[in-house]
């Protein structure tokens, strides 16, 4: 599983020109899973995420987690993130998980993040066209990838 999560001051995803989920302060979390993802990458990937020290504390360093600042979490699936640019030009979405594999393990996630969050997340929906804006607070961003934990 990989995740771009981006810290912002709001963000929405609307689908056929409806808002679909929104939020002011948080994070805004694009979601990748391929097929060799497990439970074990949904409950580290989660808990990771929520605790992350991404949010300032009273000094301006970042050292609070969305937990203590008290924000939400906008969560966007995205194939895409697994695209492959090593030949040619156009990508290649082989190691991306094909929806019966991949919509369970993004429902996983999404129950996982709302147990170690406390609280329900918003969420883009799994396959749609989507729109999502966001304005990216710092700017913050940063790339976890649950293979890569060492």
């Amino acid at each position: 599983m990989i995740v771009v999560i981006q810290r912002v001051s709001e963000s929405s995803v609307r689908i056929d020109g409806k808002v679909k989920g929104e939020i002011s302060v948080g994070l805004m979390v694009l979601l990748g899973i391929e097929d060799a993802d497990t439970q074990e990458d949904i409950d580290w990937l989660s808990k990771k995420l929520v605790n992350l020290r991404v949010f300032p504390d009273e000094n301006g360093v970042m050292n609070k987690s969305i937990l203590e600042a008290g924000g939400d979490i906008l969560l966007i699936s995205q194939f895409t993130l697994h695209a492959s640019t090593k030949k040619g030009n156009r990508p290649s979405f082989i190691k991306a998980a094909k929806p019966d594999f991949a919509i369970p393990m993004y429902e996983k996630f999404i129950l996982a993040t709302e147990k170690e969050l406390g609280k329900s997340i918003q969420t883009g929906e799994f396959g749609a066209d989507m729109k999502v804006a966001l304005v990216n607070d710092g700017p913050v961003t940063i790339i976890i990838d649950s293979k890569n934990r060492v």
